[in-house]
């Protein structure tokens, strides 16, 4: 049979406590949610500031079909970029503090096209070990030399970059680092950027919205501010709808209209979503307290699992992973909190090192504190 080799490598990765599968919902996206018809406590979701289902995002979604339709018909740069794409551009390039401001379908697409468009051959590129699976596929297609520096030692980036005859040089990193939910050294980065004539690529996905004052993310949580510096957030985690745009100054932008192949050749989102994003970006703007409450369920989380076997990774930040170690641990963790009716992933290689399985627990504004005492009660029931 022709798919002989794909069922032998499927029945590894099961064997190996590493098959995927995905769930089935039956509701919309919520901490409480159905999902293969049953009912669920969620701490799956990114939706950390609990906007996904916000029946006012639901209300600008609706007025913007009505207004704009449901399909932009084509690229940006056939006859697709329309005026609420515009003013959203405008909207989040004034909120990031960066001059301007250009929309990407994904995240994903955004990171593949700010790399391939800045450098290539005779280039190179600095990554953090632990960067997004986007920034790495991006970086190889790129055909710049590509080194990885260990996660956020700065010292050997120093290092790497001393010994670099590249002609550009782009220093890509998460800001929060989306298994691990810590920061980068932003500031550290950046003096190294100024002392090697580099680029600093940050994807804040997991900081946009979340971290910084009023929600404006990784720049704005360590106050900083350079040309140098090109921003790139999702639009589908803390804004709660989907989407990313790539914020830098107006040269950036202009070789990314020009160059980036993930912008050039994609039809542009619907207008209606950038009509409910331009209200997410307010009500991220305005609702202050979503990252206060956020704050106060990562406490009662980090103090309700002290006495665990499995201890919680340093985080500050929405992301909590508990370390389990093994696949099959972690994934019979996840199971029994599932029979328990939570839904927690485990997480395992390659998306983490190997021996560094672990439950991602996800907390959300839409979070009560008793939703995180029903977690932390089940966790030290399994643990017994």
């Amino acid at each position: 049979m022709p798919f002989t080799p794909l069922n032998l490598e499927l029945e590894t990765r099961t064997e190996q406590g590493l098959l995927r599968r995905r769930r089935l919902l039956d509701s919309p996206q919520d901490v409480h949610l159905l999902a293969d018809g049953k009912p669920y406590l969620s701490f799956c979701s990114n939706d950390y500031l609990g906007l996904a289902s916000d029946p006012r995002l639901t209300a600008a979604m609706q007025r913007g079909a009505a207004e704009w339709g449901v399909g932009s018909g084509a690229s940006h740069l056939v006859s697709g970029h329309f005026s609420p794409h515009h003013e959203l551009e405008v909207a989040l390039a004034k909120f990031v503090g960066k001059p301007e401001a250009l929309l990407f379908s994904t995240g994903y697409l955004a990171n593949l096209g700010v790399v391939q468009a800045l450098v290539g051959r005779d280039d190179g590129v600095f990554a953090d070990k632990l960067n997004h699976a986007s920034l790495n596929d991006a970086m190889l297609l790129s055909r710049a030399e590509v080194q990885r520096y260990r996660h956020n030692d700065v010292e050997h980036l120093a290092l790497l970059l001393e010994k670099s005859t590249s002609k550009r040089k782009l220093i890509i990193t998460d800001t929060v680092f989306s298994m691990d939910g810590d920061l980068a050294p932003l500031p550290e980065l950046l003096a190294l950027c100024e002392q090697h004539d580099a680029w600093l690529l940050v994807d804040d996905a997991h900081g946009f919205g979340v971290v910084g004052d009023q929600g404006r993310g990784a720049l704005s949580n360590f106050g900083l501010s350079s040309p140098r510096i090109i921003y790139m957030a999702t639009l589908g985690k803390a804004a709660g709808i989907s989407g990313a745009f790539v914020a830098a100054e107006p040269v950036v932008i202009d070789t990314l209209v020009n160059q980036a192949r993930s912008y050039i050749y994609t039809t542009a989102s619907s207008p209606a979503l950038s009509v409910a994003l331009l209200e997410s970006l307010n009500i991220i703007r305005v609702e202050g307290w979503r990252r206060e409450r956020l704050q106060e369920l990562i406490q009662i989380l980090r103090a309700g699992l002290t006495e665990l076997p499995w201890k919680l990774m340093s985080s500050a930040t929405p992301i909590q992973p508990l370390l389990v170690g093994g696949n099959q641990d972690a994934v019979e963790l996840s199971d029994g909190l599932r029979a328990r009716g939570i839904l927690v992933p485990a997480i395992r290689p390659p998306t983490v090192p190997q021996g560094t399985a672990r439950l991602r627990i996800s907390l959300s504004a839409a979070h009560t504190e008793a939703d995180v005492n029903q977690l932390i009660e089940a966790l030290h029931e399994l643990a017994c």
